[in-house]
């Protein structure tokens, strides 16, 4: 059996989302125009060549070989190292960093484009980089000018990679359990001692050096969650020089036998009187992780879509060619693509993914705008946990119809759909629970708020329901009727959620499916933006009418559980 299809890079769609789908060009706005949607088709289609050339050939390799750990070292597989500097040197690593912390800061929409083409590509492989990245902005926050003088430099030039050092064997969900202990020195350093486990690229050999970002507590802090602080503790001490001297005393224990993204090290690291230092003030290291958390959390949902995609490319290859039985009305010969259910599954796939697609693309330019408007920044906070938990729990459902498409050669592994599959999975728990997600939904936003921004969402879908009914085209129709529906069960869950305030464990027992509801609804509101760019047309192009298909589809097959959905969330806990 063939090795999977090639990766095809969306270039289009993103050109399309970034250019007309919420009318504007979104690229010029966030630049002062500096940039526009031609020069973003530029960057992403040069990023989609280097994913699917460079990065992509190695996906299988690090799904059959993997990480290994030999005497206290990891080593990836043959590639690995050779990619990554490809990478570096290409200047994704600093294109993709904020200006502040040195980088070229690419708008939120692009990054959204890239960080879907480097997951769709490999996976295993992107999580380096998004790990880095989220440290770049929570040192970029929070760290003293030594200390970016020193690391954060570093980390922007693509030379090292960075951590998150969070969860302990008794300290998971519950970071206020977290028992690793940080003790100052005469210098000014402090000695870290602990276990962590559940560590991305917690070690490996594809860069000279490993910023750890790692919470632990201080002598005398307060328990719980409040006495944590925010460390830095590099694989290798850097001289005053800013060379690499001795190795840290950090130690690779194991590395975790997984389910999926096996190209990925994840390990367990012991501190033992490790050098560390500090970051941020005293006590305030949960609000420093969180930063760079909150930057993880966007980046699993884009890491969802770029899987998710790359299961329907393959999926959509196979069925194209594949022949078996004969298909209802359709000439002898035709491919299982024409089969209805076939066309279904297809349908259902491509559909999902575009929603997820255009949701990645507005919530990256929502929190660009947000650094300078805080009634911009609440929305797109609000938004964090929806592409988070969403895109993950239905990119699971999506690799699970490529399967099905496959037939009984998807549940071969020869294919490689089925690694699409194992790989996502990850992807609803780490970062965060699905259910973590949606507790800061619903608590930290919509109670706390009195619904109020969830409003704001709600008052954004209405006016594209208007602008739907002014057009004369049976889509359009269509979907001004179910999305007002829709919008309308939407409406009516919050309120009954809003009357749950008092009973806590009525509203947490149906927190995800409310998200899950928030997210359906906003995949057809994107849907729907991109039915109103795309009839704004003197002309539409073959692309355009597969548009309006797939935005038809959804509305029939996807937008119709948010009314299942809330008579879900009415119900509350079921005692």
């Amino acid at each position: 059996m063939a090795d999977s299809s090639p990766y095809s890079p969306p270039v289009e769609d993103y050109t399309f989302l970034l250019g007309e789908a919420f009318g504007l060009d979104l690229v010029d706005r966030a630049t002062g125009g500096e940039l526009s949607v031609d020069d973003a088709t530029d960057i992403l289609a040069a990023a989609g060549d280097f994913a699917a050339s460079v990065i992509a050939p190695l996906e299988r390799t690090g799904d059959q070989v993997g990480a290994r750990l030999d005497d206290g070292q990891v080593h990836l597989p043959d590639g690995f190292a050779e990619a990554y500097k490809a990478f570096v040197d290409a200047g994704w690593v600093t294109a993709e960093a904020p200006v502040s912390a040195g980088g070229d800061g690419l708008p939120g929409g692009i990054r959204a484009g890239l960080s879907e083409m480097w997951n769709a590509s490999n996976a295993a492989f992107a999580l380096c980089w998004l790990l880095t990245a989220g440290q770049i902005h929570a040192l970029d926050a929070a760290a003293s000018d030594e200390l970016r003088e020193i690391f954060l430099t570093k980390l922007v030039s693509g030379e090292w990679t960075g951590t998150m050092n969070l969860t302990e064997p008794e300290a998971g969900t519950d970071l206020g359990a977290i028992r690793s202990i940080a003790t100052p020195r005469d210098d000014g350093s402090w000695g870290i001692r602990g276990q962590k486990i559940f560590i991305t690229w917690g070690d490996h050999d594809i860069a000279e050096n490993i910023v750890h970002l790692v919470l632990a507590r201080t002598p005398g802090a307060p328990d719980g969650a409040k006495g944590l602080s925010l460390f830095v503790v590099p694989k290798f001490l850097v001289d005053d020089d800013g060379s690499l001297g001795e190795r840290n005393a950090v130690t690779t224990v194991a590395i975790e036998h997984k389910l999926g993204i096996h190209g990925s090290p994840t390990c367990v690291l012991a501190y033992e009187d490790a050098t560390g230092y500090l970051v941020g003030e005293l006590g305030g290291g949960l609000a420093g992780m969180f930063i760079m958390m909150n930057s993880a959390r966007a980046g699993m949902g884009f890491q969802a879509t770029g899987i998710a995609d790359r299961s329907y490319q393959e999926a959509a290859a196979y069925a194209a060619n594949r022949l078996q039985g004969r298909v209802l009305d359709r000439p002898a010969g035709s491919s299982i693509a024409e089969h209805p259910d076939v066309r279904r599954l297809l349908l259902s796939m491509s559909s999902k993914i575009f929603a997820m697609r255009a949701l990645g693309v507005y919530v990256g330019d929502l929190l660009d705008r947000g650094e300078s408007d805080e009634d911009v920044n609440r929305l797109g906070e609000f938004f964090v946990p929806i592409l988070k938990g969403w895109t993950t729990e239905d990119a699971i459902q999506v690799t699970s119809e490529g399967i099905q498409v496959f037939g009984g050669m998807g549940f071969i592994e020869e294919t490689g759909v089925a690694q699409h599959y194992r790989d996502v999975r990850i992807t609803t728990i780490y970062e965060g629970t699905t259910a973590i997600q949606s507790n800061d939904l619903v608590g930290r936003k919509v109670l706390r708020d009195g619904g109020a921004t969830a409003e704001e969402l709600f008052t954004a879908v209405e006016q594209t329901v208007a602008q739907l009914r002014g057009v004369d085209h049976p889509v359009a129709a269509r979907t001004a009727d179910r999305l007002a529906r829709a919008l309308d069960a939407g409406r009516r869950a919050t309120a009954d959620l809003l009357g749950f305030a008092e009973s806590p464990r009525d509203v947490h027992a149906v927190s995800v499916p409310y998200l899950m509801l928030l997210g359906t609804l906003a995949g057809g509101w994107m849907h729907a933006s991109a039915v109103t760019a795309v009839l704004a047309k003197d002309e539409q192009t073959t692309t355009d009418a597969a548009r309006l298909t797939s935005a038809d589809f959804y509305g029939s097959h996807h937008l119709s559980r948010v009314h299942a959905l809330a008579e879900t969330v009415a119900g509350g806990e079921i005692d």
